[in-house]
C-alpha cells in the first residue's frame, strides 16, 4: 500500500497530478482543492495517497493535507460512494465544509458536487452524522451548525437564524457566523457575516 509520496511534481491536470520519485512517475487523480495548493511544476512535493484496488485496476489518489484524506476515507464509508465520487465532493467543497454540511444535515448543498443525486446525498448524511464528531475536529462543527445547540452563545445562535429567514442554508450561515467573535451583538455578527456571504457570491 503506498500511503504517501515524496517527489518531484513533473506533471499537472485539472483532475490529475504526475509525481515523479526516484525516476518513477506516479500519477495521482486529486481534488481541485488539492489542485490549487499545488507548489509549480518541477517543485518538490510531499502529498498524502490512497491505493484504490480493483480486479481490472489501481488508482492512486492524492491529497494535499490529512484532513482531506481523512474526509475521503470517512465518504468512502458510505455505501453507494467509491472513490471517484469522493474526489467529486471534494473538488466541490472542503472536507471542513463538507464535516459542517453533515454536521448541519445539509444534505441539499452535498448535491452541488458532481454525479451526487439527492438520494446518496442524504445517505451520506445519514450514515455519516454521529461519526462527524468523534471522527473530526472541524472548528466544533456540531456545534456552530446546530441552532439548537445550548453550548453556542446565543447572539451566535440569534445571527444564524436571521441569516437561515433571508434564505441562507444553516451550513451556509453556521459557517459564516463562526468566523466572527461570538461575544459581538447579533447586530453586529449579521452585518459581519452578510458581508462575508456577499464575497462567496
Amino acid at each position: 500500500m503506498i500511503s504517501s509520496l515524496r517527489g518531484r511534481l513533473i506533471y499537472s491536470e485539472k483532475d490529475y497530478i504526475i509525481v515523479e520519485c526516484g525516476g518513477v512517475g506516479f500519477k495521482c487523480n486529486v481534488s481541485l482543492n488539492t489542485i490549487g495548493k499545488l507548489p509549480k511544476l518541477n517543485s518538490d512535493i510531499f502529498i498524502y495517497t490512497f491505493m484504490s484496488v480493483k480486479e481490472d485496476a489501481i488508482d492512486l489518489f492524492g491529497f494535499f493535507s490529512l484532513e482531506e484524506i481523512d474526509c475521503f476515507k470517512l465518504l468512502l464509508s458510505v455505501s453507494g460512494v467509491g472513490p471517484k465520487m469522493a474526489i467529486a465532493l471534494l473538488s466541490e467543497f472542503t472536507a471542513d465544509r463538507i464535516m459542517l454540511l453533515i454536521a448541519s444535515g445539509d444534505s441539499k448543498s452535498l448535491t452541488a458536487a458532481s454525479g451526487v443525486g439527492n438520494k446518496l446525498a442524504q445517505r451520506i448524511v445519514l450514515e455519516l452524522k454521529d461519526k462527524v464528531g468523534t471522527s473530526f475536529s472541524v472548528a466544533n462543527a456540531s456545534e456552530i451548525s446546530a441552532v439548537g445547540n445550548a453550548s453556542v452563545a446565543t447572539n451566535s445562535k440569534e445571527a444564524i437564524s436571521a441569516l437561515v429567514s433571508l434564505g441562507f442554508s444553516q451550513s451556509d450561515a453556521a459557517m459564516a457566523v463562526s468566523k466572527f467573535d461570538s461575544s459581538l451583538s447579533t447586530e453586529e455578527l449579521i452585518k459581519l457575516s452578510l458581508k462575508e456571504l456577499s464575497r462567496q457570491v
